[in-house]
This record gives C-alpha cells, sequence and structure tokens, in this order.
C-alpha cells in the first residue's frame, strides 16, 4: 500500500491527441483516477507538434516536440531524448512509468543513474519482438532470419527491463516470458473497461444506414488501426470469403498505413472505412450498434478494444495468439489460425447462425467479469508502484532488482 504523496510521471511515445489506441485510453483513464481518487501529483511526457507544458492543479502535460511517424498520421515519435531529460530533471518524480519499448526506456534509465532514488516501473504493452522485429523481418527476408532479429529483440528486452525496479505484463504468457529470462519483479495488470461508457444499451438502429450499408445479415466491425502489425488485411480477405446470402456488413473503423489501399481494394463490397473516430460516445455507439467484433490481430498483449466491444454486447471473432486467448473466452466467441481468412469467415458464420443470443450474452458477462478502470489503477498504484518502492529501497541497500531470489516473492 503506497500512503506517501507522490508524483508520478507516465513517459510514453504511443499518445496521440486525435488519435485511440489502447495506451492513449489509459493515460486519460489514469489521468482521471489519479486527480480524483488520490493525493498523488500525475506527469506525462508524450510526443507533440512542439515543446510545451501545461499545469493544471496536480496535472502537468508536457509535449515534447516529434516527428510524424511514417504512415500513422495521428502519432509522433520522440527522438529529442535531451528535451525529455531536462523535463524529467526539472520536476524529479518518484515512479517513472515507461509505457513503451523503444528509446524512452534507456531515458529513464539515465535518468535514475543521476537520480538514483527514483522507482521505475516499465509496463510491457507491446509483443514487439514479434510484433514489430520477427514479422516485418520475416517479410523482407524470411523466416529464419527474422527469428534470428526477434531473438535479438528478446535480449534487448531482457538487458532493458531487467534496470526496472517492477515490470507489469497485461497477460500470463509474456509474464512467463520474463519470468524465463530471470527477470522475477514482475506482476500481470488487468486493464479495464468504462461499463457506462460501453453497454448493448446505446446501439443506434439508423447506424448502419448512416454508413450506407443495407445488407440484411450480420453487421461486422473492427475498430483499431488499420496498418500491418494490426493484420487489417486480413479482415477484408475474410469478408470476401463469406458466402453472399449471409447478407453481411463491416466497418472498419480507425486510420492507418494500410486505409486507402484497402479501400481501394474494397471497392463493390459493403465495406464502411469512416476512418478514426475520435469521440468515445460515438464510438460506443458504433460498437453497440453492431452485431459481431473482427480481429486478426496476433500479437495482442490485452486487447481493450477487445474487451469494449464485449461490453457492448459483441461476440468476438479473432485468432488463437497472443491474449486474444485470455479475452475470447469459450461461449463469448470463436478463435481460428493466424493469417487464415476462410476459418475466421467460417467463425463468423458459425456465430450468427448458430446460438448468437447465447455467445450475445456470454460476451457480456465475461466483460462485466472483468477489471474496471478503478481496479486497474488501484492494483497499479497500491501493488504495482508499492513493489517498485520496495525494489528501489532494496537497491539503495544494495540488492540488485534482478536478484531473482530478493524478488521471487514480490
Amino acid at each position: 500500500m503506497v500512503e506517501q504523496e507522490l508524483l508520478i510521471c507516465d513517459l510514453t511515445q504511443s499518445w496521440s491527441a486525435n488519435g485511440g489506441g489502447g495506451i492513449t485510453t489509459y493515460l486519460k483513464e489514469k489521468r482521471d483516477y489519479i486527480l480524483n481518487e488520490t493525493p498523488h501529483r500525475l506527469l506525462q511526457i508524450v510526443p507533440g507538434p512542439e515543446n510545451k507544458i501545461v499545469t493544471n492543479g496536480r496535472h502537468i502535460f508536457a509535449e515534447v516536440g516529434a516527428g510524424q511517424v511514417w504512415g500513422s498520421p495521428n502519432y509522433r515519435f520522440i527522438s529529442n531524448t535531451g528535451a525529455v531529460h531536462d523535463i524529467l530533471a526539472r520536476y524529479r518524480p518518484d515512479i517513472i512509468e515507461s509505457l513503451c519499448p523503444w528509446v524512452l526506456p534507456w531515458t529513464a534509465i539515465r535518468h535514475r543513474m543521476r537520480y538514483p532514488d527514483t522507482a521505475l516501473v516499465a509496463g510491457y504493452r507491446t509483443d514487439f519482438p514479434n510484433a514489430h522485429v520477427y514479422r516485418v523481418a520475416r517479410s523482407m527476408v524470411g523466416d529464419f532470419m527474422g527469428r534470428r532479429f526477434r531473438d535479438l529483440a528478446m535480449f534487448y528486452a531482457a538487458q532493458t527491463y531487467r534496470r526496472f525496479d517492477r515490470v507489469y505484463t497485461l497477460n500470463q504468457s509474456a509474464r512467463a516470458m520474463f519470468l524465463d529470462m530471470d527477470i522475477c519483479n514482475v506482476g500481470t495488470l488487468p486493464l479495464g473497461v468504462n461499463f457506462n461508457q460501453f453497454s448493448p444499451t446505446l446501439s443506434d438502429p439508423e447506424y448502419r444506414a448512416s454508413l450506407g450499408l443495407t445488407g440484411h445479415g450480420p453487421l461486422l466491425v473492427y475498430a483499431g488501426r488499420i496498418d500491418n502489425e494490426k493484420r487489417a488485411n486480413i479482415l477484408v480477405d475474410m469478408f470476401r470469403h463469406l458466402p453472399p446470402s449471409l447478407g453481411a456488413d463491416m466497418v472498419m473503423l480507425g486510420d492507418g498505413k494500410l486505409r486507402e489501399g484497402l479501400m481501394e481494394s474494397a471497392k463493390g463490397l459493403p465495406i464502411a472505412f469512416p476512418g478514426f473516430e475520435s469521440d468515445r460516445a460515438r464510438l460506443s455507439c458504433a460498437l453497440a450498434s453492431a452485431d459481431i467484433y473482427v480481429s486478426a490481430m496476433a500479437d495482442e498483449t490485452f486487447g481493450i478494444s477487445v474487451l469494449e466491444a464485449q461490453a457492448s454486447g459483441l461476440p468476438v471473432v479473432g485468432v488463437a495468439s497472443g491474449a486474444m486467448t485470455e479475452r475470447v473466452t469459450p461461449g463469448a466467441g470463436l478463435l481460428g489460425p493466424v493469417d487464415d481468412a476462410q476459418a475466421m469467415a467460417d467463425n463468423v458464420v458459425k456465430i450468427w447462425q448458430n446460438d448468437y443470443a447465447s455467445a450475445r450474452q456470454s460476451a457480456i458477462e465475461h466483460a462485466r467479469s472483468s477489471s474496471s478502470w478503478h481496479r486497474t489503477f488501484d492494483q497499479l498504484v497500491n501493488t504495482e508502484y508499492a513493489a517498485a518502492l520496495s525494489a528501489r529501497d532494496m537497491r539503495l541497500q544494495g540488492v540488485g532488482t534482478s536478484d531473482p531470489q530478493a524478488l521471487r516473492a514480490t
């Protein structure tokens, strides 16, 4: 249990003022929790169009000028780590929570070298050795070299995260990966869903028609980046395998480097690409107005969008990989092989033509049994942060945070 007042710092590349994404949602929900439920102060350092710091009571929002990420118009990447060091040195946070794998974790580590009483927490939010390294390298230089590059990424992960006082993952398989590396200061943090914001009661009977869709069967929906990492192209391939008699339509909510190409290739199909939905109320309406949530993402570490869809009453058709196996419980949807568009189409038909009402109810019940954001952040502060502060104290006394015997109990 954390009792003293803290200055907590969030440090991430994965922020978009206009885009969505799990980390952006997490940062906004965390801000509300810290300010409304705790005495702590919160410093959030994110990429922006220019250097800018805005202080509002106990909340300090610091944007570091950063260039745009190619193919992802809503995202920027901080390369000016000097500006980040200056902000950290100015505010001297008690805890830094690093939320992405590239560049900034080492910025936090270097800050801690200068200020060793800083506790470092890492959220392992992206399965980057597989999603960012292996799958990209495999497509470019083949499977053998792809696996070699993945091994290098795993080595980088081990060298990076063993320097943190606490690491949390979003699923048990990722935690097991760290334990295999002999990094034992690892917890598992379930993310939450806002049940007031996502509910089956928010459906709009006119939503489908408003998109220009006229099908008489299931309305499929996907919400997320339309890019290679999310395997958005598989969803369009899946739709082509659906029998015309099903009368299905699909809406793909989001933006990304594949969007324009998929829009072109999907001409003539009843698929709508309305773009990214920045308004959470309209997003919740879109989900509640659909029938089945579809995702081909193979390297999901948690799947906030899946949980939000389930809270909205949607069974899920996905792939048996990553955290999807934890999110989609038996009865609440169907999972198939990775990159198998035909199997995904078959599962859509099974969900719709078998006991759809039961699958819908199972999805709702599963979401209701999951964490609320309040429970997520209670654990973050009182378990993960408390463990980090304890490990920091041990480190200052000369016991390293990577000592398995010292930390296995935490």
